[in-house]
């Protein structure tokens, strides 16, 4: 690729780049906004600190109270797309080692204490690196590709420097899996949720074969084709499977994960947006147990008030971010007052690929204040890619497939 070639750039997609950036300007304040380096691709909270995936190929951990980076990981050459934490023996609960995956097709596994490299896995995928999920009791990391392939990896050993065992594969895909979900239901079993970029959703019975290696033997159980097209996000919980999907729905399904008729016979009408919804938090499968639903769809973050599931009711609509929204988190976050006494409160967190990182109170988007002016000459905003001088003509052609309608 020769150098003009970063010339060649529409009139359309000059305006729209004018356009965020007087957006950025308009937003520069709004949602407490930490400026990243990189484009944030993937975000984990944990313990009061925001663990970033970010195209530059680095992992940052920022202190969500300071905004300070604390810490920066550097070892992946491509994006990084994946996180996970893991305890470093079992049953510990610290999650002292983190887990990454990347568009170079590796896994690694980093001490957050000495922020030293454990081990890496070349080569984990034939294609980027897309998905994590991990089962802590089970010892269990899936890991899901643009190579079609789901892999299971033996994480009872994480400290060791070689790297990870391959415990088995599902390869029914055929479309580039996206995400994953699932639980354990029992010390050698669990449920599993795959979603790939054709929009399909398939469902597995997992079970350990305990011969010498142990391997993961996964049996289809269903497979779910409620949505037309790509699968951004899955998450399962308290027997829901929530859905959000580039065809402009989330979507939720009763999904017990040891009932023989497990799916309800007539799930609720989808949530629709404009635009392609890339993230979901149903905060119902979190601590805070409360019926509510916050989505992102373009570069806005919508929150829904979903105790009746058949007549969702829109509680508020921000203009969040200058660029798409590419992930949502809970930050359950503790201040100690006067006296010693610890009070939670739980914030939203939010990543964009306009390089910042966003903090909201829920207080305010059950409630919103008014919305700033916007500009007038904003025009409508589509996903577009990276540029150039930040990911490779093959990168970028990957992350416009993922940000586009199909």
């Amino acid at each position: 690729m020769s150098s003009t070639d970063n010339f060649l750039v529409s009139e359309a997609q000059l305006v729209l780049e004018q356009a965020r950036k007087e957006k950025a300007e308009t937003l520069k304040t709004l949602g407490e906004p930490l400026e990243l380096f990189g484009k944030a691709l993937a975000l984990e909270i944990k313990d009061g600190f925001a663990w970033i995936a970010e195209n530059t190929s680095t992992i940052r951990k920022l202190d969500l109270e300071s905004g300070k980076t604390l810490q920066i990981y550097k070892g992946h050459t491509g994006p990084v797309t994946s996180l996970a934490f893991c305890d470093r023996t079992p049953g510990s609960g610290d999650q002292e080692l983190l887990i990454t995956g990347s568009w170079d097709k590796s896994i690694r596994v980093w001490d957050t204490v000495t922020k030293q490299q454990v081990s890496c896995t070349p080569d984990a995928h034939s294609d980027f690196v897309k998905t994590f999920h991990v089962f802590p009791s089970l010892r269990l990391l899936v890991s899901g590709s643009s190579d079609k392939i789901v892999r299971f990896w033996d994480i009872s050993q994480p400290e060791s420097p070689e790297p990870l065992k391959s415990l088995g594969s599902i390869s029914s895909h055929t479309r580039p899996v996206e995400c994953l979900d699932g639980a354990a239901t029992s010390e050698t079993s669990a449920i599993l949720f795959t979603g790939d970029t054709m929009g399909v959703i398939k469902v597995w019975n997992l079970q350990k074969d305990t011969g010498t290696p142990p391997r993961w033997n996964a049996t289809e159980k269903d497979a779910i084709n409620h949505h037309r097209t790509r699968i951004n996000e899955l998450r399962y919980g308290n027997g829901q499977l929530w859905t959000a999907s580039a065809d402009e729905t989330v979507r939720v399904l009763q999904y017990k994960a040891n009932d023989t008729h497990n799916k309800s016979p007539t799930p609720p009408a989808p949530i629709t947006h404009p635009v392609a919804v890339r993230a979901i938090l149903p905060l119902s499968l979190s601590d805070l147990g409360e019926s509510y639903l916050i989505t992102a769809a373009g570069d806005v973050l919508r929150t829904y008030d979903v105790s009746e599931p058949d007549h969702p009711e829109l509680l508020s609509e921000i203009d969040a971010h200058a660029h798409d929204i590419t992930d949502i988190k809970l930050w359950v976050r503790k201040t100690t007052k006067e006296g010693g006494k610890t009070y939670t409160e739980p914030w939203i967190i939010t990543t964009s690929l306009d390089k910042t990182i966003r903090r909201w109170k829920l207080t305010d988007l059950l409630k919103p204040p008014p919305p700033p002016p916007k500009s007038e000459a904003k025009p409508e905003a589509k996903p577009t890619a990276l540029s150039q001088s930040e990911l490779t003509e093959e990168e970028e052609r990957e992350l416009a497939e993922l940000m586009e309608d199909d």
